[in-house]
């Protein structure tokens, strides 16, 4: 579990993304180039990288952001600065594409962590019963500050 100076979070994303007509072109010297713009941007970000395939026509990356993060931000980093610094250092390339763009507009998002849904609803209803045992305002064991049950 991470943590911000007012939160705890799991919180990971699965990105899959590909260029324009899954041309596979992300191979050999592009697909490292790739690799390395993709660690630099976690890194400079504070997203901490879990895992990365670059295949020949998509990209496959699993990453833990911090709760301000959002999934539709990130995307749009990711695609925004590998375009951009691909386009810099292999210009040619920028003809392979129609309108210069290298992704395609749509990619996937999912998440994961280390809970599932049917443990939420059971944490929830618990702390209903909880609650209506002891209706007095002390800290209850499993209570959203006791982050140990999680």
């Amino acid at each position: 579990m991470e943590k911000t100076t007012s939160s705890h979070y799991n919180i990971n994303y699965h990105f899959v993304w590909c260029p324009k007509y899954r041309k596979e072109f992300l191979v050999g010297e592009i697909a490292s180039f790739t690799q390395n713009i993709i660690e630099t941007i976690c890194s400079s970000k504070k997203w901490k990288l879990l895992e990365l395939q670059i295949m020949p026509d998509h990209i496959h990356l699993f990453i833990s952001t911090p709760p301000y993060e959002n999934p539709t931000g990130i995307i749009k980093v990711l695609k925004g600065t590998t375009a951009i610094q691909i386009f810099k250092k292999f210009p040619k390339n920028r003809l392979k594409f129609r309108k210069g763009h290298i992704w395609s507009p749509s990619y996937y998002v999912g998440t994961a962590g280390t809970v599932t849904a049917e443990t939420i609803k059971k944490y929830i209803k618990e702390q209903e019963r909880e609650n209506n045992r002891n209706s007095s305002p002390k800290q209850v064991k499993g209570s959203p500050c006791d982050f140990g049950e999680l």
